[in-house]
């Protein structure tokens, strides 16, 4: 069997263990915890149990064995769109987020959030990490549904162009000042470690309190600079790789490790029974510091992120509900980020109040029960976005996809029959005018239905020293200090 074969099909022949016949209607409203754990450019075949034979994710690996797996699951091409997407259950340029700079990345504010909706219900929300939805006050997380949040500022840590803070850009992704809350603070450590560390901590006192909760550890991990512990970069190193691909792939490594320690405990606490755990990441992988002797592996996708090829929208996506969800079955129906809001909302049965967003997604919860359950088809629409200012209308074919079950169009010219093609080797759109005319017509409708929603374009640009972050660790170093934080012990 092929390496592609293998990475797309790895485990469909492996068993498949049910557990008690819970239908979707005893999961809606059941108010499980939730906890989402988001990487940043981790693509498709950045695990050892996708095929990587690289890298050493063996907690990962554990957590997909046991998991419900949506194996066609997509999302944008690059981090800020996915996450307003997961944030709001419809696509990012009808959020207003068309880049993941040059405020664009910020989410509209008449967004009715994925946190926002939860509290309605009860829930108590963390989010610990990324937020890159805007960093202006009325855009901070706090005013957006969180009710406890440790973040860095901008789309990454020593981003201090675009606005993180400016001391990140000493010391990248160790020691860190992040925003707690409402204050600016210190942090000691490797960033993941902290940010892991902060929501563990918050969960085991939310799991004490007996209140159910959100929390959401959304990582800047493995993004760029190519930065981890010593410790994991090593093995790398003697393998003969760069010392970015080593930082790369060590940075990996380390989430896995990271995450190995939230799922024991989790079973140490007893939590899982009531707790629905969910791994995905935001885009396709950025490929670096390879060479012959330790090769790139991306499970035979064509693209990474910022494509509009398969590679660029492809990720991983693994559910875990202890006694509640199928254990290692995929589930191959075409499924995308809009689809969380949705889905969690009719585990939280919340009651969306009257003229929020219209919501875009599907609730997964019928597949999660049935991996055969009737699934209608539909199309996934996609565009990398990131155009020059004023060049929007230039920029409408230039990376844009539409993705139904079995097609994939790109680019507006180029038709892949995705089932028996997943690798998109062989254009075959002369063979299928009508197919291709069809998502032709179908995007321009989409195209169209956006542009009104794209309130974010050709806004002015803001120094570095006029970031909102930078100025308010400039405020508080000049009136109080910045104080050392570190999570509490649990």
């Amino acid at each position: 069997m092929t390496r592609l074969l293998f990475a797309i099909s790895l485990i469909a022949t492996a068993f498949t263990i049910y557990p008690h016949s819970a239908t979707a209607k005893e999961l809606k409203g059941s108010k499980p915890n939730i906890i989402i754990v988001i990487t940043d450019d981790q693509g498709m075949g950045d695990l050892s149990c996708m095929g990587n034979t690289l890298l050493k994710t063996p907690h990962l690996d554990k957590f997909h064995a046991g998991a419900t797996r949506f194996s066609n699951f997509h999302v944008s091409p690059t981090c800020a769109p996915t996450r307003a997407a997961l944030m709001s259950g419809r696509v990012a340029f009808k959020n207003g987020v068309t880049h993941t700079i040059l405020q664009r990345e910020r989410m509209a504010l008449a967004t009715y959030t994925l946190p926002q909706m939860l509290k309605s219900t009860g829930y108590t929300t963390g989010l610990f990490g990324k937020w890159h939805l805007g960093d202006e006050a009325e855009y901070l997380p706090t005013n957006r549904g969180f009710d406890e949040v440790l973040m860095h500022g901008a789309g990454g840590i020593g981003q201090t162009r675009y606005g993180d803070f400016p001391e990140n850009a000493n010391n990248v992704y160790f020691d860190n000042i992040l925003l707690h809350n409402e204050t600016v603070v210190k942090t000691k450590g490797f960033c993941t470690d902290i940010f892991f560390s902060a929501g563990l901590a918050w969960i085991h006192k939310q799991h004490q309190a007996k209140k159910p909760y959100f929390a959401y550890i959304s990582l800047n991990a493995p993004h760029a600079p190519f930065v981890a512990p010593k410790k994991y970069t090593k093995r790398f190193r003697d393998m003969g790789m760069s010392k970015s691909g080593a930082g790369r792939l060590g940075m990996i490594e380390n989430i896995d490790d990271n995450f190995g320690h939230l799922m024991a405990k989790l079973t140490e606490w007893k939590a899982l029974d009531n707790t629905i755990v969910i791994f995905m990441t935001d885009n396709g992988a950025v490929q670096k510091g390879h060479t012959a002797e330790t090769p790139y592996f991306n499970a035979g996708l064509r693209g990474g992120k910022n494509s509009s090829y398969e590679g660029g929208s492809r990720v991983p996506l693994f559910v875990q509900w202890q006694g509640q969800l199928p254990q290692g079955i995929d589930i191959t129906a075409l499924s995308a980020h809009i689809d969380l809001y949705p889905t969690l909302s009719e585990l939280a049965g919340a009651q969306l109040p009257e003229g929020i967003q219209p919501l875009e997604g599907r609730s997964l919860l019928p597949l999660m029960q049935n991996k055969d359950a009737e699934w209608i088809d539909r199309e996934v629409f996609i565009n990398c976005g990131r155009w020059p200012a004023n060049k929007r209308d230039d920029y409408k074919y230039a990376k844009c996809a539409v993705r139904t079950q079995e097609w994939r169009l790109v680019n507006n010219t180029q038709l892949y029959n995705i089932v028996k093609d997943p690798g998109e080797k062989n254009n075959i759109a002369a063979k299928h005018p009508e197919v291709v005319q069809k998502l032709q017509n179908s995007y321009d409708t989409w195209w169209q239905s956006t542009l009104p929603l794209m309130i974010n374009e050709n806004l002015p640009t803001v120094k570095a020293e006029n970031q909102p972050f930078a100025k308010r660790y400039a405020k508080q170093l000049k009136e109080k200090g910045i104080p050392e934080w570190a999570p509490s012990i649990y």
